[in-house]
C-alpha cells in the first residue's frame, strides 16, 4: 500500500473549487423505464484510474460503505436490494483487521422498484460513498438524485394532477432539516455552522476561507499539480542508465558506433544512421509500453499491481531475476529470433535495416534489461494512469539510446570510455541484490493483504539487513560468484559503495527493537506489525472538535495545528508513526501548539442537519465528518488527507499547508515557521 503518487495531473480545473479538490468518482443516476409497472434506478460510478470505490455493507469499524439513502419515496416500493454489475475486489486489510471490498474503473448498482401510484411518484435521495487510492482516502461524499412522475415513460395509468392545485397539499421539502431526535451528547453537540453565503448572517471568522492567504505563502499543496509523471520518467531514465552498465549492452556501444562510421565515408550519413538507430530504440521500447497498456488497460494493470496473488508472483519473478543476475543461469529470448532479425537487417536497406539492428539489440540485451524493464513496467502500471508505462519506457529508451548518438557525434570519446571487463558483471550482481530486496517489498504487500503475518516488520528488516550486509561484503571482495573475475585490489569507488551498504545494514538494526527508521518506512511493513517494540513516543491530539480547540488555544495564547485525518487514511497513520514520533516534532506539537485532529469520515450524527451551498448546489452536512470535510474544502481549499495547516487564534494561516511527506526536517521547518509567524 506504499506507492508513489499518481502519474498525471489530478487537479482538473473543472473539478476544482480552488486548490487540491479531487473528484475521482463521478456518478450518473438514471431511471430505466423497462416495463409499465417495474422500473430500475441505475447508479453508475465512473472511477478514475488508480482509485477505488468501497462496496456496500462493509463490516462495522471499516471505511465508509457505498449506500443509497432515500429521504422521500412515494408512489413506489423497492424490490430487493441494489445489485452491482461486477464482482468487487476482495482483500484482507491489516490496518482494519477485516476483508474489504471495492470496485475500480466502473460499476453500476441496479435497484428495481415497483410503481404503486404514478400520480404521486417521487423519489429523492443521496448516494454516499468513499474513494481511496494507494496513497490517500478522500472524505465521504454524497450525490443527490431525484425523480418524479415526469421521468416515467410507458405508463398505462394517466398522470394525476399536481397535488398543490387539486388538493391544496404542500409538497414535502426533501431539504428540510431532520428532526432533532438524537440525544444531546458530547459527540453531537457541535455549534451550528454559519453558512458563508446565507444572506443576512455574519460569517464566522473561524470558518472564513483563507485559500488566497495560504497561496500568498507559496502553498505548494494547493497550487501544485501532480508531478509524479516526472518521477516515473526519471525512474525509467535511471533504469536505462543502469542497463547501459551491464555486459549485455556496454560492449555494444563501441561496436555499433564503429560500424556506422566505417560503413560509409560520408560523415553526415554515418551520423544520420547513428541518430536513426537511437531513435529506433526509443520507438521500439515506447511501443512496448503503449502495447502493454493498450492490451490490458491502465486500470487492469493497477488492479494487478494491488492484487495479493500478483504481488506474490512478482516477488518470485524478481527472485528469479536476481538469481539470474548472480550468474546461476541466463535469461535469453530464443536464438531463432536473433537470427531472423540479423537476416532481416542484412537483407533490408536504409532506415529499415537500422530498425532491425535496433530490434536485434533489444532482443540480445534482454537477459540484462528484462529484469529492469519488468520492474519499471509494474511500478509504472501501478500508478493507475494510461500513460504510465509509455512514459517510463520512454525514459528508459532515451537513456539507452543517448550514448549511441552521442559517440557518433563525438567518435573520439570512444577512446576514453572504460573497456569491457569484470566490472560489468559486478554491476549485474549488485542489481541482483537490489532486485532481491525489492522482491520482499512486493511479498510484504501480499502478506499485509491476507494477514499471513509471515513477514512482519522485524522479519522484513532482518532480511534486508542480511541482504545489504552481503552486498557490502561482495563489494569488498569477500563473496565471489561463478562469473566473477579476479578483481584485484579494491578500488576507492567499491570501498565507498561497500561502506554505504554496510552502514545501511547497521542503520536498520535498531528497527528490530521498534525504532521508526524513517528512510525505509515507505518499504517496510507498518510499525504495528512488529511483535516486540521498545518505542513509545506516539502523539495524540488534545482536541477532536474545531471550535473547542480554538477556544482553548485563544485562552492559552498558543497557535493551532489542524490535522485533517481519517480513520481509513493509511498515510495519516504513517505520518503519525514516522514523523510525529520524532522527539523534536513531538515536543513542538505537545508544548508549542494546540493540536486538533478532525476526522473527515467520522459517522457520528450531528444534532441537526446543516445546509450549505457549494458550487451553486445545496449540500447537507449530516455527520461530524461531513462538517470537518466541508471546513477543509471551504476554508482551506483541499479535500485530501493527511492535510496539516497552522493557524492563529482568529483562524488565519501562519504559513503554507503540509501534506504527506515523511521528511522530518521539512516537517520541523513547517512547524517552526508557523511559530515565527505567530503574533498573539
Amino acid at each position: 500500500m506504499k506507492k508513489i503518487y499518481k502519474l498525471l495531473m489530478m487537479l482538473a480545473l473543472s473539478n476544482m473549487m480552488e486548490g487540491q479538490i479531487m473528484t475521482p468518482v463521478k456518478w450518473k443516476v438514471i431511471l430505466e423505464d423497462s416495463s409499465p409497472e417495474e422500473k430500475t434506478i441505475l447508479f453508475t460510478a465512473t472511477i478514475d484510474q488508480g482509485w477505488h470505490l468501497y462496496d456496500m455493507n462493509l463490516p462495522a469499524g471499516g471505511p465508509v460503505s457505498t449506500s443509497f439513502d432515500y429521504e422521500l419515496f412515494s408512489g413506489a416500493e423497492r424490490i430487493g436490494h441494489p445489485k452491482p454489475s461486477v464482482q468487487p475486489t476482495t482483500l484482507y486489510d491489516e490496518l482494519f483487521g477485516m476483508e474489504l471490498r471495492w470496485y475500480s474503473r466502473q460499476v453500476s448498482f441496479a435497484q428495481k422498484i415497483k410503481i404503486t401510484d404514478a400520480g404521486k411518484f417521487k423519489i429523492v435521495g443521496e448516494v454516499e460513498f468513499m474513494a481511496c487510492n494507494d496513497e490517500m482516502c478522500l472524505p465521504p461524499e454524497r450525490v443527490v438524485f431525484r425523480f418524479d412522475r415526469q421521468d416515467i415513460r410507458n405508463m398505462q395509468t394517466p398522470p394525476a394532477p399536481a397535488p398543490a392545485d387539486s388538493a391544496g397539499e404542500k409538497e414535502e421539502n426533501p431539504y428540510a432539516p431532520l428532526p432533532e431526535t438524537l440525544p444531546e451528547t458530547a459527540a453531537n453537540t457541535n455549534p451550528p455552522l454559519v453558512q458563508s453565503n446565507s444572506p443576512g448572517e455574519e460569517e464566522s471568522p473561524l470558518w472564513a476561507p483563507v485559500i488566497n492567504e495560504m497561496k500568498a505563502f507559496g502553498d505548494a499543496t494547493l497550487s501544485a499539480s501532480d508531478k509524479s509523471w516526472l518521477f516515473i520518467f526519471f525512474a525509467g531514465l535511471v533504469g536505462g542508465l543502469l542497463a547501459l552498465l551491464t555486459p549485455c549492452v556496454w560492449p555494444m556501444i563501441p561496436m555499433t558506433v564503429s560500424f556506422f562510421l566505417k560503413r560509409t565515408k560520408d560523415r553526415s550519413k554515418a551520423l544520420r544512421d547513428a541518430l536513426t538507430y537511437g531513435f529506433a530504440i526509443i520507438i521500439i521500447y515506447l511501443s512496448m509500453g503503449l502495447l502493454l497498456t493498450g492490451l490490458f488497460g491502465a486500470g487492469a494493470l493497477n488492479e494487478l499491481a494491488t492484487n495479493a496473488v500478483f504481488n506474490v508472483l512478482f516477488c518470485l519473478l524478481l527472485v528469479v531475476f536476481a538469481v539470474s543476475f548472480f550468474g546461476a543461469f541466463e535469461l535469453t529470448l530464443p536464438a531463432s529470433w536473433t537470427n531472423k532479425l540479423d537476416r532481416k537487417a542484412d537483407s533490408a536497406t536504409g532506415a529499415l535495416s537500422i530498425f532491425f539492428m535496433a530490434f536485434t539489440l533489444v532482443v540480445v540485451s534482454f537477459s540484462c534489461t528484462g529484469p529492469i524493464i519488468g520492474t519499471l513496467l509494474v511500478q509504472a502500471a501501478s500508478m493507475g494512469r494510461i500513460a504510465g508505462p509509455a512514459i517510463g519506457m520512454f525514459g528508459f529508451a532515451l537513456a539507452l539510446s543517448i550514448p549511441f548518438a552521442l559517440f557518433a557525434v563525438f567518435p573520439h570519446w570512444l577512446q576514453h570510455i572504460p573497456k569491457s571487463g569484470g566490472w560489468l558483471n559486478n554491476v549485474k550482481v549488485v542489481l541482483g541484490f537490489l532486485e532481491l530486496a525489492l522482491a520482499l517489498k512486493f511479498l510484504s504487500v501480499a502478506d499485509l493483504a491476507y494477514g499471513w503475518r509471515i513477514l512482519d516488520r522485524e522479519v522484513f528488516l532482518s532480511l534486508w539487513i542480511v541482504i545489504f550486509a552481503l552486498l557490502g561484503l561482495y563489494l569488498l571482495g569477500k563473496i565471489r560468484f561463478p562469473h566473477d573475475s579476479d578483481a584485484g585490489p579494491i578500488s576507492v569507488a567499491r570501498l565507498f559503495l561497500a561502506g554505504a551498504s554496510l552502514s545501511f545494514a547497521v542503520y536498520m538494526l535498531p528497527g528490530l527493537w521498534g525504532a521508526p527508521l524513517k528512510s525505509v518506512s515507505a518499504f517496510a511493513p507498518p510499525l504495528h506489525t512488529q511483535d516486540f517494540s521498545l518505542y513509545d513516543s506516539e502523539v495524540h491530539a488534545a482536541f477532536s472538535d474545531y471550535e473547542a480547540g480554538m477556544q482553548y488555544a485563544k485562552q492559552t495564547g498558543k497557535p493551532v495545528m489542524i490535522d485533517f485525518s481519517g480513520y481509513g487514511c493509511v498515510n495519516c497513520r504513517k505520518m503519525e508513526a514516522a514523523v510525529w514520533t520524532d522527539a523534536r516534532v513531538k515536543q513542538l506539537l505537545e508544548k508549542d501548539y494546540v493540536l486538533i485532529t478532525l476526522f473527515v469520515d467520522d459517522k457520528t450524527r450531528l444534532n441537526r442537519t446543516i445546509e450549505v451551498t457549494e458550487h451553486g448546489k445545496i449540500r447537507r452536512l449530516k455527520t461530524i465528518g461531513d462538517k470537518w470535510s466541508y471546513l477543509q474544502r471551504s476554508k482551506f481549499g483541499a479535500n485530501a488527507q493527511p492535510f496539516y495547516v497552522l493557524i492563529d487564534n482568529e483562524g488565519k494561516p501562519l504559513g503554507p499547508s503540509y501534506a504527506y511527506n515523511e521528511d522530518i526536517s521539512k516537517y520541523i521547518k513547517f512547524l517552526q515557521d508557523g511559530l515565527a509567524n505567530y503574533h498573539p
